[in-house]
């Protein structure tokens, strides 16, 4: 089956592509090197079938009876979703939640690398923080073109968000992690994904006995 384009593929199929390949480097590490539509439905609770068409959208990566060479589906997950390059990452924040963000050593070996850290406030300019020298806000548009960064996360009030993401977009950056408890507007070419911790306990507690 042909790959289809971007623009045919559903974006919550796209979503679930991450998920499959965390499990199959689970199994990799398991020393496990085939595995089944089954054996991922199990592990991520989605059928199987939902995992067998989300993956023919891309071509055809196994064999009815003999399952996915575990090896040979990562590397083409990771093609697809192009982390088998390396993305340099800004991150916009540096208070405890920017500061944890560039200690996370999660990106590594999955195709991102914190490249710097920004902040605004003049007694944390300047600091060095783990392998990072916190620089100043007014210098990330000239740092993000001059280094072509593509991606950035934002650890900042909700209050300077959207501020932050416009001066963001006009350096270049395409993709933004957004911490702030507050949506921002950004062009239809920028991809922006929400991280809220209290939204998600919220959606939770509906279903807990009080």
């Amino acid at each position: 089956m042909s790959v289809r384009s971007q623009a045919e593929i559903p974006d919550i199929v796209i979503g679930r592509l991450p998920l499959y390949l965390r499990a199959l480097r689970r199994l990799q590490q398991e020393e496990k090197s085939v595995t089944s539509s089954h054996e991922l439905g199990r592990r991520l609770d989605i059928s199987s079938a939902q995992i067998r068409k989300d993956l023919s959208h891309f071509g055809g990566f196994g064999k009815q009876g003999t399952g996915y060479q575990i090896e040979f589906l990562i590397d083409k997950l990771q093609d697809v979703l192009q982390v088998n390059q390396e993305w340099l990452v800004a991150v916009i924040g540096a208070g405890n939640l920017g500061i944890a963000i560039s200690h996370y050593r999660g990106f590594q070996d999955r195709g991102f690398r914190i490249a710097h850290l920004f902040d605004i406030s003049p007694k944390k300019i300047g600091q060095r923080i783990g392998e990072f020298v916190v620089q100043p806000v007014s210098s990330m548009r000239e740092i993000i073109c001059a280094e072509g960064i593509k991606i950035a996360m934002l650890a900042v009030p909700a209050e300077d968000a959207q501020t932050v993401a416009d001066q963001l977009i006009e350096a270049g950056v395409r993709a933004i992690l957004n911490y702030a408890p507050i949506n921002i507007n950004v062009p239809e070419d920028v991809q922006i994904q929400y991280i809220d911790p209290v939204t998600h306990l919220q959606h939770m507690t509906f279903y807990l006995d009080a």
